[in-house]
């Protein structure tokens, strides 16, 4: 199991450097970027990452969240904001209770974790593509924390719970087959196209969710394809 930091379309050059410092500090080697509003080699983001500016230097960015997570078995967003994931979602974890679980699932080839905008965190949409939710429990009158500072907390919860933060290309475990859970959505995606439903947008979501949090191997995931097909 290896962890992905996805930071989403920062804006500020000073959260950047400070999130490379913080991602540096627990052993994280790459950070993956989706459209970035800020500068990563801007001077201003190079003073506040300090010995961590090789991060932001071969930091891999994409254009969409989906590029960004094509390779990821599973899929945890970040909100500062309980009540406006709860309004797209059913399972928020604290952050605690999220790394137990993701620890406890074992046999995940690639974790993203999202840390959204630092202006306005996740859209609906954004949160709707996780398959978890985390929160850091905060004062109620000032929830939201500094993206630097979640992704620490976050960070060091994962690590104390033993999951590997270095992010090598191309580690993948016999247990989790992308491709094969791609085409599976696929089939129930065409499955359920001309059924009657009220939401097949949601029906679909709880399906992807329901099977990441599963885990099944390429051999069940063979079976469910070939009982769809």
């Amino acid at each position: 199991m290896r962890v992905k930091v996805i930071i989403m379309e920062p804006k500020y050059q000073v959260n950047l450097g400070y999130a490379a410092r913080t991602a540096r500090n627990f052993g994280v080697d790459r950070l993956y970027v989706v459209n970035p509003r800020a500068s990563l080699r801007g001077k201003t983001a190079r003073m506040y990452a300090k010995h961590a500016y090789m991060l932001l230097e071969r930091a891999k960015t994409y254009r969409s969240l989906g590029e960004a997570t094509k390779d990821c078995d599973l899929l945890v967003g970040t909100t500062g904001i309980r009540n406006k994931a709860k309004a797209n979602f059913r399972r928020i974890y604290f952050a605690e209770d999220m790394v137990k679980r993701v620890a406890s699932l074992g046999a995940i080839g690639t974790v993203g974790l999202l840390i959204g905008r630092d202006d306005i965190g996740l859209k609906s949409n954004e949160i709707e593509r996780c398959d978890m939710m985390a929160y850091i429990e905060t004062d109620p009158g000032y929830p939201v924390l500094n993206i630097s500072h979640a992704l620490a907390i976050f960070l060091y919860l994962l690590r104390r719970a033993g999951l590997r933060l270095q992010n090598e290309e191309g580690l993948r475990g016999e247990e989790a087959g992308a491709e094969e859970m791609h085409t599976l959505l696929k089939l129930f995606e065409r499955m359920i196209a001309n059924k009657k439903m009220r939401n097949r947008k949601a029906v679909l979501g709880v399906f992807r969710r329901m099977l990441r949090n599963a885990q099944p191997s390429r051999q069940e995931l063979h079976a469910l394809i070939t009982a769809l097909k």
